[in-house]
């Protein structure tokens, strides 16, 4: 070794040696947390699991050959179609009543205010179970109905039964219900935007369906779309109750077939199958439209309008 070499290699050592003496927790031996409890319940939790998988595989009652012999029957699949635009249906009419509800609950005019806040009161105050079978028994209080302007012109007459159908009960029922709780949701976000926005709104001359469709809605859609993708979820599962009308849905088409053969668990589990199916699907959509949501930028419109941002909560008159 030459003696420059010599030198380096003291002097290297000089620095350490002084480095470590100025950061002396720099040569200590990091060793990673340990978390004996995790694994513990981790180890708890997958024995649970495989004895409960043990159980349901090895119990004979439960029928799994009957289960897989039923699970594509035709019958099954028209009632899984039923309950799937079933609940299209009356999410959608729940949306568009919905909106109407909320605007008229923050109109300044206290009557309609009034109006709008009885209608979720008596919807969210009574069993959606009974709202159902009085819909589908309103021919006990009003046997004929007639549509029209008496002398004038006649829109419908006719007999009640012939009106509420199983599928028109259903859909009025449990649609006139959603639609108080998603007033309350629509309301809430709508209540999340600034008031400075409207008053900015009103300052350029906008009427009030204007500033609601360009400005306080596009902000509020970010706060709206998470409970509406729950509440869709949850009509999916409460669309079975349309059983106790008679209507095909898949829980009534799982119990038309039990009913006959006396398989009533494996037949229940057909159902739960694809309700957990459909809703696996639905969770995944309702994900992909909030990211969707929060992301989306649209382009200045014709009025000046800064459409909402990222955050939500930008939105501007420019």
């Amino acid at each position: 070794m030459t003696d420059n070499q010599q030198y380096r290699a003291m002097r290297q050592r000089q620095i350490d040696a002084a480095h470590e003496k100025a950061f002396p927790h720099d040569a200590l031996v990091v060793i990673p947390t340990r978390y004996p409890g995790r694994w513990i319940s981790v180890a708890v939790c997958v024995l649970l699991l495989i004895l409960l998988i043990r159980s349901m595989v090895m119990n004979e009652n439960f029928g799994w050959s009957i289960v897989g012999h039923y699970l594509f029957s035709p019958i099954i699949l028209s009632g899984l179609w039923v309950t799937v635009w079933l609940t299209a249906v009356i999410m959608a009419l729940a949306i568009v009543l919905s909106v109407f509800i909320a605007t008229l609950r923050l109109s300044a005019n206290p009557l309609l205010s009034r109006f709008s806040s009885g209608y979720i009161w008596f919807f969210r105050g009574t069993p959606v179970l009974v709202q159902l079978i009085f819909w589908y028994n309103l021919a006990a209080l009003y046997p004929e109905v007639y549509i029209g302007i008496p002398h004038v012109f006649t829109l419908y007459q006719g007999s009640m039964n012939d009106l509420i159908t199983p599928y028109t009960a259903a859909i009025l029922g449990l649609g006139l219900n959603e639609a108080a709780y998603m007033a309350e949701i629509i309301r809430a976000g709508m209540s999340s935007v600034d008031t400075g926005q409207q008053e900015a709104a009103r300052a350029l001359g906008m009427n009030k369906g204007l500033w609601l469709r360009r400005i306080i809605l596009p902000q509020a859609i970010p706060f709206i779309i998470p409970p509406t993708g729950n509440q869709v979820i949850g009509m999916l599962k409460t669309t079975s109750l349309v059983s106790v009308i008679s209507l095909s849905d898949l829980l009534y088409s799982a119990q038309s077939i039990y009913s006959r053969t006396f398989e009533n668990i494996p037949l229940l589990i057909v159902a739960c199958i694809w309700y957990l199916f459909a809703t696996t699907i639905l969770s995944w959509i309702q994900g992909g439209l909030k990211t969707y949501s929060v992301k989306v930028k649209p382009p200045i419109d014709s009025l000046g309008i800064k459409g909402w941002t990222g955050a939500g909560n930008e939105i501007g008159i420019v």
